[in-house]
């Protein structure tokens, strides 16, 4: 979910100059709460949050209206109500979601076969060869636009621009319903007066690094030397940053996504101290991280966790392995060996496991012999069991049991997460 709730929406007039501008960014506009107000029209104008009033659950998703409040995914369900008590709560229709993000993705797909989707409500289109059957971008994507509405009843927004990072930015200022048009000749004016909280994958860490040294807007990083972007940010983010300002990015529409990583995480619905119900929520949710991976036949050369205590601060840890591996008992050794190192005797709210640095699993080293063998054995028991009787058929032991003192299993699991 994006951050922008409609407020300062930027759109181009009919007749834009799109020179250049062959890169498209379709993000459909408040996903979730836009198909829950498609099936049931009851809702429309009103500030909906897509969750559960039940436990600690998170936002997925906000309607515009809400999202004026303050409202963000991923914020606890119980605080977006305290900024927007007279929100409505739905549950999410996950089924309902896949089913309209196909019919969405089909409409891209008649346009041109260059689409790379980024997740289940947005993508961007490459159609600079598609001029001669559709016309030009901009016309490319008021097409789009009303195709997309015509078949699903839903509206969307779109950027057009000459690089992928520009287009997407186009986008989110013209959200709600909107079109944004940026010709190549026109990229510096576009950027200059933006915030560099604008740039992609500038998070509010380092927008906050930034802005600290007087880097508040996109002109400054131009006057800014790449050297001292470098010394603040980091060798490789400063200098993307330095490129990004200047509208460089070289990044093509990729119609084959590669995976980055997969991971499993689950907020508890009271705050966990007991160390062995922690070490065995972990051990579990690696467990469902390695059946992904083989489904899929990746393995990984990265393992991280992911623990957030009661105070709301975050942590992470990874370690790179010296083989990649899918194999759920390497996975969950290496996750725990990573809590060790950084438990601090609080109460956790979340914890999470992803592989990462993923690569096919027929990438193995060369070595004589295989330590994991007996490993590999167990899983593709259960594989095979989880095939044929279902996940969750067959656990380890060591998960089985009732809650310990202090401790509460997870009773509110989230949807699987898709790979990122």
């Amino acid at each position: 979910m994006g951050k922008g709730d409609g407020r300062g929406r930027l759109t181009s007039p009919p007749d834009v100059d799109d020179t250049g501008a062959h890169v498209l960014h379709v993000d459909m506009d408040a996903f979730y709460p836009s198909v829950e107000i498609l099936d049931n029209p009851s809702l429309r104008g009103k500030p909906i949050i897509i969750g559960s009033t039940e436990g600690r659950s998170v936002v997925s998703s906000a309607s515009y209206e809400a999202r004026v409040y303050g409202v963000r995914s991923a914020m606890p369900v119980s605080q977006a109500l305290r900024l927007c008590p007279k929100a409505i709560v739905v549950p999410p229709h996950f089924a309902r979601y896949s089913e309209l993000s196909r019919q969405v993705m089909a409409v891209f797909h008649e346009v041109t076969p260059l689409v790379e989707p980024l997740s289940i409500d947005e993508a961007f289109l490459d159609v600079s060869g598609s001029r001669r059957l559709w016309g030009r971008p901009r016309e490319i994507a008021q097409m789009l636009r009303a195709r997309v509405h015509e078949r699903t009843g839903l509206t969307c927004s779109v950027g057009a621009a000459a690089t992928k990072h520009v287009a997407k930015m186009a986008s989110t200022l013209s959200k709600p319903d909107g079109l944004l048009v940026v010709s190549a000749a026109s990229t510096a004016d576009f950027l200059s007066p933006l915030s560099v909280r604008n740039l992609w994958g500038v998070g509010p860490k380092s927008a906050d690094v930034l802005e600290a040294r007087g880097i508040r807007v996109v002109a400054d990083v131009l006057t800014t030397p790449i050297e001292v972007l470098q010394r603040a940010l980091g060798v490789s983010m400063g200098e993307r940053v330095w490129q990004l300002a200047r509208g460089i990015d070289t990044r093509t529409v990729q119609t084959e996504r590669v995976e980055k990583s997969v991971g499993h995480e689950e907020t508890f619905e009271v705050d966990v101290t007991d160390p062995d119900a922690l070490r065995a929520e972990l051990r579990r949710l690696a467990d469902r991280v390695g059946v992904r991976l083989r489904r899929h036949e990746w393995s990984a050369q990265t393992v991280s966790i992911k623990i957030r205590f009661a105070d709301f601060t975050t942590v992470t840890r990874g370690l790179t392995l010296a083989e990649p591996s899918n194999v759920s008992q390497r996975l969950g050794d290496v996750a725990l060996d990573l809590f060790a190192q950084l438990h601090r005797g609080q109460p956790v709210r979340l914890v999470g496991v992803r592989a990462e640095n993923l690569r096919p699993a027929s990438v193995q080293g060369g070595g004589l012999w295989d330590d994991d063998a007996e490993w590999r054995r167990v899983d593709g028991a259960l594989d095979g069991a989880a095939t044929r009787f279902g996940v969750g058929a067959i656990t380890r032991a060591a998960l089985l049991g009732g809650r310990k003192s202090g401790s509460s299993l997870p009773s509110h699991p989230r949807p699987d997460a898709d790979f990122s």
